[in-house]
This record gives structure tokens, C-alpha cells and sequence, in this order.
């Protein structure tokens, strides 16, 4: 069979009559792009971390981190360096390669870019790929996170160009499409996808999966989320989503994205086990592992771990593993860092 290729000419009419297929058509044909490009019994597992919590100066409508809204969040400053590694290294411990480690920013200023450059060099010296989200980004701090070893940077879309100012108003979809660009030029990894469930029209999710494929070079992660409704912000209230749309929006985005991980993000702890099995079924082989994702809740690892047993699926192993003297290394590193750290300017120290 020949193995389908990424396409960039896209039409939403095209992405439309996708997810309009027979429920079963569409997920034979998904998983066969799907077996094309990965091993269909291997899910990648990934951890995240919020590093630095609240009192971000965005009005995403969706997000408890805003500091527009009163969800009660408690803020958190910029979390220390040895606290980070040893996060890190439970993370590996419980199965994960790729460790995310996400900061509620506009964009990371110059005083707290040390700090987060040391943070990835660490996190990579334990053997794991490393991932940050850290708001937007210009062409030169692309530059020093990539220098830094920073295998994926994270950058959603979040929703359709035509449907975005109902969601945020603080920065414009040029602003992310362009913080894309600078994270390509720079030689990293793109991690990219949307939400689901924000008030949306069909439409804008044939937008913003057509918008994802069609970029000049298709994102190697795109999250998929469903919303998480939180207390306080504007979307509280939004109406659910039918689930099986949520499992044809990962069909289409396997079959329109085929070399891309697909990963299946917030919103896993609304769905039961037989939901999550045909969005692996639909494409979906990534998922982020752990009690919770930045400050919304996730499935137990346990759990996960009952339930790839229950489907037969293994986690993705990385081939470049840290020894046990690089692990202690970069343990000795960061305490030894944060031993000296007030002979210099102190980022963690600033009110969140």
C-alpha cells in the first residue's frame, strides 16, 4: 500500500466531507494513514509541568491562569530549578520520554530566561525530550531556547482565524503563526493544536485543522483538547461537545496530519475508557500522563497505565537514555545551582 504523504493545499470542503464520513468509514480510513506512518500499539506518553502558575496578563476566555478572571488559582512563582529536575525525573521513572514544563507569560522576559535555559539543559540531561510553552516568542529568544538543547516548543492555535476574537483579544493569530515561524527558523520541533468545545461552529474546526495542515511545514505534536470548564472564566458555562465529534476531529486531524503525533490532551478525565480507545483507534498516540495538566485535572497514571493494558498498548521509548551517572549529575547540578543562585539576579523570587 502506498504510504500517504502530508499535503498543504487543504480545503475546509475537503476536511468537511472527512468528518462527515460513516462513523466507521472514517475510522478505517484513519487508521490506515495511522498504520502507514507509526507502530499503531505505541502511544507516546508525555508529562507536564507548570513552572511558573497565574496571573498571566492574557484574556484567553478558556484558561483558570488569566489573570482577567477570579477562578481561585492559587499563583505560583517561578518554581526552582532542582524542584523542576526532580519532577523531571519521576516523570521518566513513571514511563514518560518528553517532559513539558509551561509558564503563565505573555513572553519570558529577559531576567527569567537563565533560569528557564538551565531548566531545559538539565531536563535534557536526563535523557528525556524536553517541550516548553512560554507564551510568544521573538526570533532571538527562539534562538537561545534552541541553542539550549529545547527539543518542541508548544504554540496552539487554539481555534479557527474567524472564531479567535471570540476567544481572546490580548494577542492576534498573526502573533502565534508568527511565534511559529520564529520557533522553525530556529531548528526546533513544533507543538501545535487547538481546543475543543469553546462555542465553536463545525466550521471552525475544519478551520483550524485545515489551517494546521496547510502551514509550510506540518507541526510533528498537535494537541488535541477538549475544554475543561472552570469555575470563574467566561466558557463556565459553554455546552458540551458530542463526544463522537471530539473522536471525528481526531480522525481528521490523523488522516490530514500523518506523520504528526496526535495527542489526545486535556479533557481525558471526562471521558471514559471506551471514549479514549477510539480516539486511539481514530489516531490519536500521544497523551500527556500524570494528575494534572498545568492546573486542570488528568487521569492517574495508574489508570492510564490499566487502560493501555486493557488495549495492549505500549508507551514509546526513546533510544537515547541517561545513565545513572548523567541522572546524578544533573540532581548535583541543580542543587549545587541553587546553592550559589543568590550571587545573581533571583527570578523565582518575583511575585507571580
Amino acid at each position: 500500500m502506498t504510504s500517504t504523504a502530508p499535503r498543504h493545499d487543504w480545503t475546509l470542503k475537503e476536511a468537511r466531507d472527512l468528518f462527515n464520513l460513516p462513523f466507521n468509514d472514517l475510522l478505517f480510513r484513519a487508521q490506515t494513514v495511522h498504520r502507514q506512518h507509526f507502530d499503531p500499539n505505541e502511544v507516546q506518553v508525555s508529562t507536564l509541568l507548570s513552572i511558573k502558575t497565574g496571573a498571566c496578563p492574557e484574556d484567553c476566555k478558556y484558561c483558570p491562569q488569566s489573570g482577567h478572571y477570579n477562578t481561585d488559582l492559587e499563583k505560583e512563582k517561578l518554581l526552582e530549578i532542582e524542584k523542576v529536575v526532580t519532577e523531571a525525573r519521576s516523570a521518566r521513572e513513571r514511563g514518560a520520554s518528553r517532559f513539558c514544563m509551561g509558564a503563565a507569560w505573555r513572553s519570558p522576559s529577559k531576567k527569567d530566561m537563565p533560569y528557564v535555559l538551565d531548566m531545559i539543559r538539565q531536563v535534557k540531561s536526563l535523557g528525556l525530550e524536553t517541550c516548553m510553552t512560554l507564551g510568544m516568542l521573538r526570533e532571538d529568544q527562539a534562538v537561545e531556547l534552541a541553542d539550549a538543547g529545547l527539543d518542541y516548543y508548544n504554540h496552539n492555535l487554539d481555534t479557527s482565524e474567524q472564531y479567535y476574537n471570540h476567544i481572546i483579544t490580548t494577542r492576534t493569530y498573526q502573533d502565534r503563526l508568527d511565534t511559529l515561524d520564529n520557533v522553525r527558523k530556529a531548528g526546533m520541533k513544533v507543538c501545535c493544536g487547538g481546543i475543543l468545545g469553546m462555542g465553536e461552529e463545525e466550521s471552525d474546526r475544519m478551520g483550524l485543522l485545515v489551517q494546521l495542515a496547510n502551514l509550510p511545514q506540518q507541526p510533528e505534536s498537535v494537541p488535541i483538547n477538549m475544554l475543561v470548564k472552570v469555575k470563574g472564566t467566561p466558557l463556565e458555562d459553554v455546552e458540551d461537545m458530542e463526544p463522537f465529534d471530539f473522536v471525528r476531529m481526531i480522525a481528521v486531524a490523523r488522516i490530514m496530519m500523518p506523520e504528526s503525533h496526535v495527542r489526545l490532551s486535556a479533557g481525558r478525565e471526562q471521558m471514559n475508557e471506551q471514549m479514549q480507545a477510539l480516539c486511539f483507534m481514530a489516531g490519536a498516540n500521544s497523551i500527556f500522563y500524570g494528575e494534572k495538566l498545568l492546573t486542570t485535572s488528568n487521569p492517574e497514571a495508574d489508570s492510564d497505565m490499566q487502560l493501555f493494558r486493557k488495549l495492549g498498548i505500549r508507551p514509546e521509548q526513546r533510544e537515547q537514555c541517561a545513565t545513572e551517572e548523567q541522572e546524578e549529575e544533573a540532581i548535583a547540578e541543580a542543587v549545587e545551582y541553587e546553592a550559589t543562585r543568590h550571587m545573581f539576579y533571583d527570578a523565582t523570587r518575583e511575585s507571580a
